[in-house]
């Protein structure tokens, strides 16, 4: 952008500086590309303001470009600049922990600590109903207790097959099943 700008401000110089050397007779003779055209003044006027146009947005160009560079420079600085203080910040928090943890060494007692019994291991729960109770309680052959409350469901009848979802079985021979 910036190149083509100063190409667009060097032509537009280069036409100023062609119009000025010349005579500035009624009709006056200008040379371009080796080809020579006779223009008037209302004609000279007009190349004048297309030649001030080409000037502008050349100018316009250089402008832009170099804000675009100015905002991506300032970018990349925040960004290293950001990073620089992530890292400053993690190794100021690294020192503080190592800091820490030969302290919390120099202050832990050298004797051995007095051996202290084995945690006890708690017994599994079966639950495999998942109603919140016990499975191995729930039979009641230790007290013959009849089924504490517990409700038989049938399994449901869905389109002349057993819902295999409910009943936990595999769906290998389910009807509506998609290969």
């Amino acid at each position: 952008m910036v190149i083509l700008g100063l190409l667009l401000v060097l032509v537009a110089a280069a036409a100023l500086v062609e119009i000025s050397w010349t005579d500035t007779a009624t009709s006056m003779p200008v040379t371009v590309f080796d080809r020579t055209i006779n223009l008037s003044a209302f004609e000279l006027f007009i190349a004048g303001a297309v030649t001030a146009a080409v000037f502008v947005a050349g100018l316009l160009l250089i402008t832009g470009g170099m804000r675009r560079a100015s905002v991506r420079r300032r970018r990349l600085r925040e960004t290293r600049t950001a990073e620089r203080e992530r890292v400053a910040r993690l190794e100021a928090e690294k020192r503080d922990l190592e800091r820490r943890l030969s302290d919390d060494r120099a202050a832990a007692p050298t004797a051995p600590a007095a051996p202290t019994a084995p945690a006890p291991v708690p017994t599994p729960v079966v639950d495999r109903d998942r109603d919140g109770v016990d499975d191995r309680t729930e039979d009641g052959a230790k007290d013959g207790a009849e089924d504490r409350g517990r409700v038989s469901v049938p399994a449901q009848q869905t389109g002349g097959h057993l819902d295999r979802l409910v009943a936990g079985g595999t769906r290998r021979n389910d009807p509506g099943r998609r290969a």
